[in-house]
């Protein structure tokens, strides 16, 4: 059973989203939260798969509920955004504290449910809605400050074939059947990319390769 915690400061939109998620078989809300200090608080009582967070909140908001917990010491469960801002901005700031994906709340229960397995699965939503998203928010902001970071080391035709899938939101399994490779050679091109990009997570990869014009 994948354990979900909701995020929102809206007590009719967690009990929606409660009495939506209890028609699944797989799926239990296992607690809930209004703002990002009981979200912190609520996770550590009861150690969810998958959090879903809204990002407007009052008093401790998304973003910050997100950063609080990429602090944490690597116990950090995956967060699935869902929210009803439709902004690039938002899409840009909430992958780069972490999210592991980002959904609006007119999604259907199907995508959201598969949305939450595949977080709790270890993987991202970085759907190809996201990552225009992201192109069109990075091409507006400045750089990062690249200090401390590693130099991005030069990909390689397949690390780039790879890449461009991530990108697009596809699993190693699918990326594995794109490309008529083993799973297991797919998941080591992924792990390459990263260390070569300096990269944390998938999301961060995609990040750190559109700012470095990587993926153009």
């Amino acid at each position: 059973m994948i354990r979900v915690i909701v995020v929102d400061d809206q007590t009719l939109v967690r009990q929606g989203i409660r009495s939506l998620l209890d028609l699944t078989d797989d799926i239990e809300v296992a607690g809930e939260a209004d703002d990002g200090m009981s979200a912190l608080a609520a996770i550590e009582e009861h150690a969810p798969d998958v959090v879903l967070l809204d990002l407007r909140m009052p008093r401790h908001d998304g973003i910050w509920t997100l950063n609080a917990l990429r602090e944490r010491a690597g116990d950090a469960p995956p967060v699935l955004v869902l929210t009803t801002f439709d902004s690039d901005t938002l899409v840009l700031d909430a992958m780069r504290a972490g999210a592991g994906g980002y959904l609006l709340k007119d999604v259907t229960l199907e995508r959201l449910t598969r949305a939450i397995r595949v977080l709790a699965g270890g993987g991202t939503l970085i759907s190809p809605s996201i990552t225009e998203r992201l192109m069109r928010a990075v091409g507006r902001r400045t750089p990062p400050d690249e200090a401390g970071l590693p130099a991005i080391q030069q990909l390689t035709e397949r690390e780039l074939e790879v890449l461009r899938l991530v990108a697009e939101g596809y699993s190693n399994r699918e990326i594995a059947r794109a490309l008529f490779l083993a799973e297991g050679t797919v998941k080591n091109h992924v792990s390459t990319v990263l260390l070569k990009l300096g990269a944390r997570d998938r999301t961060n990869a995609v990040l750190r390769a559109l700012h470095a014009h990587v993926l153009d």
